[in-house]
């Protein structure tokens, strides 16, 4: 009897020892244990295609989890849309359009340029101005040399986009270049710019009487009919193509040139051209978008026309803008900013 009690009391001790240096119990350990005889399983009844569907479930797990590095339940997008839509960070910003350096031997306006604009009416050149936009057809060259006498520039107008049925050239624009008249005006039509073959020996011999006149710089209108109803299908790059041309052929016979409104393309045409000239960007509030030619050291001549001195002037002035108050018919009336 007494060697079955020592018999029993070792199995009892033994017993507890086992107990306390089994290792934990564990699921994953389990779990691992079936995988891997799954793949054992799997290795042996497909051969390659293992492989493959590894890939299939790993592409499971990144459409239900995000990628699967989550600690909670929370739906996550995929991770390539994720990133296709997540905001560019700071330092990844597209590069500003490099602006050339234009030496050029023709005029140079910085912003800060008093300027007026007049198209009818009697013209005072005795006034204390910088610069001054006149029509070219209209304007003779006595009012020109008055205005050099003063020490003042002279911006000569005309509009490159349009057809106007009442100037002395119009029977240069054959009726294949003619489209829907503008909005508002009904004697103009807007013009097929993509025929440069027409439309550039017309508004090179412009560009050439502006030089005959002792213009200091132009001022071509009407520059935008891609975004217009012109009755073509003319896209963005016709009118780069378009206005780089009047650009160059500007620049080649010694005269600034000025970019009339386009907003929208100001940032790829900004080095072509010396200054803007620009109608209503205060009461249609996109002015902003102007702001490239200020940093530039390019003026923004602008002028309203609806919007009340007072409403617009601090801002024009606060952004360096050279904004003037006129009516629409572009009369003497005038209220400069500054």
């Amino acid at each position: 009897m007494k060697t079955d009690h020592i018999l029993f009391r070792l199995v009892l001790v033994g017993s507890l020892l086992f107990l306390l240096f089994l290792p934990p119990f564990s699921h994953n350990a389990l779990a691992d244990d079936d995988s891997d005889s799954a793949a054992d399983s799997g290795d042996n009844d497909s051969g390659m295609d293992s492989d493959h569907d590894d890939d299939k479930q790993a592409d499971k797990n990144d459409d239900d989890s995000g990628g699967g590095d989550m600690d909670d339940d929370r739906e996550r997008p995929h991770p390539r849309k994720y990133i296709a839509d997540a905001p560019v960070p700071a330092t990844h910003k597209p590069a500003a359009v490099p602006v050339p350096s234009m030496d050029g031997n023709w005029w140079h306006p910085q912003p800060g340029t008093k300027w007026g604009i007049q198209y009818i009416g009697k013209i005072n050149t005795n006034i204390k101005i910088d610069a001054f936009d006149l029509d070219l057809f209209d304007t003779d060259e006595a009012t020109i040399r008055e205005f050099h006498e003063h020490g003042a520039k002279v911006i000569c107008y005309f509009s490159a986009g349009s057809y106007e049925g009442w100037r002395p050239d119009v029977k240069k624009f054959p009726a294949s270049v003619l489209g829907r008249a503008l909005t508002g005006w009904k004697y103009e039509r807007w013009l097929d710019i993509r025929k440069l073959d027409i439309l550039k020996p017309i508004m090179e011999d412009r560009i050439k009487l502006a030089k005959q006149k002792n213009c200091d710089a132009i001022d071509p209108d009407n520059v935008e009919g891609y975004d217009n109803k012109s009755g073509f299908g003319l896209s963005p790059g016709d009118q780069i193509a378009f206005n780089k041309m009047l650009s160059s052929l500007g620049h080649s016979m010694g005269l600034a040139v000025g970019l009339k409104n386009d907003l929208d393309q100001v940032e790829e045409l900004l080095p072509y051209f010396d200054f803007q000239v620009n109608e209503q960007c205060f009461e249609y509030h996109s002015c902003h978008d102007l702001l490239p030619f200020i940093r530039a050291g390019k003026p923004v001549f602008n002028v309203e026309y609806n919007v009340a001195a007072e409403k617009f002037c601090p801002q024009a002035n606060a952004m360096n803008f050279d904004s003037l108050k006129k009516d629409l018919d572009l009369g003497a009336k005038v209220k400069a900013c500054r």
